[in-house]
Parts: C-alpha cells; sequence; structure tokens
C-alpha cells in the first residue's frame, strides 16, 4: 500500500521521545523560553533547540516573540482530537517519571524566583514607586482608564493595589474598595494615603491566592501589575474566583516592547501583551466579553505604550 501513514503514526513519532515529552509537560500550562526550558531540564541548548525544533515542525509547540526572546507553549486550539487524547494519554505515562517530577520542582523554583525579584523590587522601592510610575506612563493613565467603568453600588478590588494610588481614584465613586497587595512596604505607604477614606480595606496577599471570599467582587483591576506575575492565567483564575458572575474586570499594562532591562531593573516577567496574548490569557480563565484598545499615550510619558482591556466573568 503506497497511501500516506495515518496522521496518529506522525504523533506517535512526535511523542516517542522522553525529552520532547519532557518539554511538552512544561509548555502545557508556561511559556518559557530556551534558556528556561535548558536550565529547568538540566540540559544543554543544542539539545533543548533540537527538541523544540522537531515539536514546532509537527505542531505541537507555538512561539512568539518578546523583546529579544522566544517564548514557546503548547498549541492550544490547533491540535486534532486524536492528537490530543494522545497527549492526555502520554501526558498520564510521563508526569510521574522521576525526571519529569524534577522538571515540575525545577520549574516552580523558577517561577518562585521570579516572583522574589518582583517582590524585591517594590519593597525597595515603595518611597519612590508613584514617581517612578508616572515618568514611564504618565500620571493620568489610571483616571483615563477608569472612566465609566465604575458604578456607585460596586465593591472593586485593587489588586496589586502598590501605594494606593488607584484606591484613592476609585473609592469616591464606589461603595468600597478591597486594596490587595504582597509587599508590605507598599502596603504601608498606601496606608497613609488611604487614611482619609473610609471604605477602602487593605489586605496583604498574593494575586494567585487572594485573601477575598468567593464572588465578593462586582469588580476588580489590575493596573501595571500583570506583567510582574510569572503566571498570569493563574492569577486571572483566581480574580475570576473572586468575581460575581458577570463580574466587571478592568486591566491596564504594556503593549509589547523590547526593554530588556526591565526584567532585572524592576522584576518585570513580561514585556508586554499583544492583544491576542490578552485574549487567550482571558479566555482560558473564565472571561468572556474581552475588549482590548490601546490608550493615548501621555506626552511626559518616556515608558512604553499601555492599553485597556475589559472582560466579565463567565
Amino acid at each position: 500500500m503506497n497511501g500516506r501513514a495515518p496522521a496518529i503514526l506522525d504523533h506517535l513519532a512526535s511523542l516517542a521521545d522522553t525529552t520532547r515529552s519532557r518539554i511538552l509537560l512544561l509548555l502545557d500550562r508556561h511559556e518559557l523560553t530556551v534558556s528556561q526550558l535548558c536550565g529547568i531540564m538540566q540540559l544543554p541548548q543544542s539539545t533543548v533547540s533540537r527538541h523544540l525544533k522537531a515539536l514546532l515542525d509537527a505542531g505541537w509547540v507555538a512561539s512568539r516573540a518578546e523583546g529579544t526572546s522566544n517564548l514557546y507553549s503548547m498549541t492550544r486550539g490547533d491540535v486534532d482530537a486524536t492528537a490530543r487524547r494522545l497527549w492526555l494519554l502520554v501526558r498520564e505515562q510521563v508526569g510521574p517519571t522521576p525526571a519529569a517530577a524534577q522538571d515540575q520542582r525545577r520549574l516552580q523554583a523558577a517561577l518562585a524566583e521570579r516572583r522574589t525579584k518582583s517582590q524585591e523590587f517594590f519593597s525597595s522601592s515603595a518611597g519612590q514607586w508613584d514617581r517612578v510610575r508616572d515618568e514611564l506612563y504618565g500620571d493620568r493613565f489610571h483616571l483615563a482608564a477608569f472612566a465609566a467603568f465604575a458604578q456607585r453600588e460596586w465593591v472593586v478590588g485593587d489588586l496589586g493595589c502598590g501605594t494606593g494610588q488607584v484606591s484613592a481614584a476609585i473609592a469616591p465613586f464606589v461603595r468600597h474598595v478591597v486594596a490587595v497587595d504582597a509587599s508590605a512596604a507598599m502596603l504601608q505607604a498606601a496606608k497613609k494615603r488611604l487614611q482619609r477614606f473610609d471604605n477602602v480595606d487593605l489586605r496583604r496577599g498574593d494575586l494567585e491566592a487572594l485573601p477575598i471570599d468567593d464572588a465578593r467582587l462586582d469588580a476588580a483591576t489590575l493596573m501595571m501589575v500583570l506583567h510582574h506575575v510569572p503566571e498570569p492565567e493563574r492569577a486571572l483564575r483566581e480574580v475570576a474566583r473572586v468575581l460575581k458572575p458577570g463580574g466587571a474586570l478592568l486591566v491596564v499594562d504594556m503593549l509589547p516592547h523590547e526593554r530588556e532591562n526591565y526584567r532585572q531593573q524592576m522584576g518585570h516577567a513580561w514585556l508586554g501583551f499583544s492583544e491576542e496574548h490578552i485574549n487567550r490569557l482571558f479566555g482560558e480563565s473564565g472571561f468572556g466579553e474581552v475588549m482590548t484598545n490601546p490608550l493615548p499615550p501621555d506626552a511626559k510619558a518616556k515608558g512604553p505604550g499601555l492599553f485597556v482591556a475589559t472582560a466579565r466573568r463567565q
């Protein structure tokens, strides 16, 4: 028989190598660079790059540019049903192996290191953060984004509240504000700024484990926060948990840029977000009705361009 071999045989060939299966296990839920994969898997770059190319050619993996790096993730919607079933079987078998389990431990350590770098930056910068942010992005981006968004009876979460600049802008227009930040230094600065308001509740906590009850909020804001989060999808799922069904989410963050120094100087985990990336993150985290638009640039701002995205919890 001279007919073409069934597609499942191609899929089997792609997954037959243990290293490729380990790579897919890491990329199933995370976007990672080649260097990050090398560090986690303890393999040379040539080996990881060779296997990544095979997975790219077979359609298992997708890549996108961020700054001077490429980020890789497992292909989502384009994998056919047969391939997906095959992958679930392989994942079940390979996941518990010692090498794959060690990969996951190193992955979590790498993600924790990213969080630590971000928190160290905020702890050391609380006193001058307002000046830094105004210099980079302008002093009114939060007001422009919040215009026509709030309703008087809302309970709003200012998640990643920093020094309380956004909470102070929101508080006069809503019933209650729950302001959350992981940095004690930032919360101390926010406490001073917000002491004149009796409808703001300051809480310390991580975006990935918010100290807020289920379905407590009518709306939530993430103002210049998401680029600091190593696992934005995980954080957005947590935001969905604390929002009421149909609750509104407002995100302001940076458009894609190439300022690699932001990673070291300010603990950025992401060099901005494209509309496609935001739509995917929101869609996989329980949000719908997503709308994304660039914000008008502030003439005084020196940082990358910004966007505003709104969505509803499904």
